[in-house]
């Protein structure tokens, strides 16, 4: 459920809507490396966009404008600062339109670039390159988004014990994928799903008649092997959870004072997760009052994108 992950230092730096979280590229170490995802997991979603683009008729635009024979060369590169994440569904788009197109990446996801930096290069037939030019710029730009904000909020706490984790609030289709972006950045994960973990909120505790019914109910219903966390608002509903056997606590919109004292009072008996208006400015005195984990939805939800452009070169 609360998986680790290696991260990397980066400039403190907010969300923006307008622009990615910045740092600059030669100060840090790279990323650990991540594990890729199998392609098999990620061709539907790939294929998916790619026929969302052809629609009925293919590509008018490069059909009529491209001599079939004619080959380039080509450069996926970087116009910010930022981490990379997204490479496998990028190299998947072009394959998918035309097998024989290679590409060659220079950095792997988990890596940081700098303006200019070429990612990868390209070599094969210019159509099919500029048919999946778009899908796979999409994927990249918005996982390298989503790697570089979570790569911010890990260097703004650097030297706590806390983690960063995203949560459930992803994109539709794309939550595989933009957890492992999460990775990427140095961050690490929570729930996939509703189905591998217990996590009772507000509402549950509402409709269940209080606390102790909602947590002796999923404990009765879980397996030995499920952990079961407990969303708590309160430092009066903290004391009931702890006494419960709860293997986690989420101390939902808590400022720095009170989360201190939750910290202190859960002692280490649980694990402890903070979450609610958390940027790079708040997580070090979130980070500070000892929690084990810090779980932000933007990071998934609205992370900007990474700038990355596809350069040509006629071979």
């Amino acid at each position: 459920m609360f998986g680790g992950h290696a991260g990397l230092a980066l400039r403190r730096h907010g969300p923006s809507a307008k622009q990615a979280p910045r740092f600059e590229k030669d100060a840090y170490a790279m990323a650990d490396a991540v594990p890729p995802l199998p392609d098999i997991m990620l061709e539907p979603m790939v294929r998916a966009a790619l026929l969302e683009d052809l629609g009925r008729a293919g590509d008018l635009t490069t059909n009529a404008v491209v001599a079939a024979d004619l080959r380039a060369t080509t450069a996926l590169v970087a116009r910010q600062h930022g981490v990379v994440a997204g490479l496998q569904l990028a190299r998947l788009a072009f394959r998918l339109i035309d097998p024989a197109i290679e590409m060659r990446a220079n950095v792997a996801d988990g890596g940081t670039v700098a303006p200019g930096d070429v990612i990868a290069t390209l070599d094969g037939r210019a159509r099919g390159m500029l048919t999946a030019e778009r899908t796979a710029l999409n994927f990249l730009c918005h996982l390298s988004g989503v790697a570089t904000a979570t790569a911010s909020v890990v260097a703004a706490i650097r030297g706590y014990k806390a983690q960063v984790v995203c949560t459930r609030k992803t994109l539709p289709g794309l939550r595989a994928v933009q957890k492992h972006a999460v990775r990427a950045g140095g961050g690490s994960n929570h729930r996939f799903g509703l189905d591998d973990a217990v996590l009772i909120k507000d509402n549950h505790v509402a409709l269940a008649g209080g606390v102790r019914a909602a947590v002796e109910r999923a404990r009765a219903a879980a397996g030995h092997l499920v952990k079961v966390e407990l969303e708590v608002d309160t430092l009066e509903q903290l004391e009931e959870a702890l006494g419960l056997g709860v293997d986690a606590v989420l101390l939902d919109n808590m400022g720095p004072d009170m989360l201190r004292r939750g910290v202190a009072m859960a002692a280490g008996r649980v694990v402890t997760e903070a979450s609610g208006r958390v940027t790079p400015e708040t997580a070090p005195d979130i980070a500070a009052s000892g929690v084990d984990l810090i779980s932000i939805g933007w990071l998934t939800h609205s992370a900007p994108v990474l700038d990355i452009g596809l350069d040509y070169r006629v071979a």
